[in-house]
């Protein structure tokens, strides 16, 4: 039996996430910490998220399931239609409650239920994004003592979502896009 993952990252991302995931997911090593990411996507498609990303990471890519443990090394993506929550257990949950900021899945609804488990070892990222989602979700991250990045709105495709998250997370870290990665590499050393 694995050891209960202490440490994880959660990653919200809307309108340009997927070039801006590809700056960052890469760049983490195999053993990283485990990783989960909301990027909004029409709840009437397939995603193709993990098999895109599988490809470019060094880390296992996955979509999301019902009841799976957040394991180290894996990157998990929400699958459309579906909230993604990180139960107390350190196992995922997959609900299809209200959408949240017109958005199922929700970045807040992620981030704050794995700062209800992770605490001060979670680390939220926003990244670019057209709404307001996921900035009421870092508030949730750093308020359990854990570590809010955000990347810098001027090398946002959409600055509205990294905005609303720097005026509720003055205390954030705001970087560049290129530098994210490192940022989670140095916490992780």
């Amino acid at each position: 039996m694995s050891m209960l993952p202490r440490k994880a990252v959660v990653i919200g991302a809307s309108a340009g996430g997927v070039e801006a995931l590809s700056a960052v997911l890469p760049h983490l090593p195999a053993d990283h910490c485990a990783v989960l990411v909301v990027i909004h996507l029409p709840s009437n498609r397939h995603s193709v998220l993990a098999d895109l990303f599988s490809d470019k990471c060094r880390m296992k890519v996955v979509e999301a399931e019902d009841k799976a443990p957040i394991d180290a090394g894996t990157i998990y993506f929400a699958p459309p239609d579906y909230h993604l929550m990180v139960e107390p257990d350190f196992t995922i949950a997959l609900s299809n409650e209200a959408p949240v900021w017109f958005s199922r899945p929700s970045i807040d609804v992620l981030f704050e239920t794995a700062a209800d488990a992770y605490g001060p070892g979670l680390t939220g990222v926003i990244l670019t994004g057209a709404n307001e989602d996921g900035a009421g979700g870092l508030r949730a991250v750093m308020a359990q003592g854990g570590r809010g990045l955000i990347q810098s709105p001027e090398t946002a495709y959409a600055r509205l979502m990294p905005e609303t998250a720097q005026s509720l997370c003055p205390k954030a870290l705001v970087r560049p896009l290129d530098q994210l990665a490192d940022e989670l590499l140095a916490e992780a050393a």
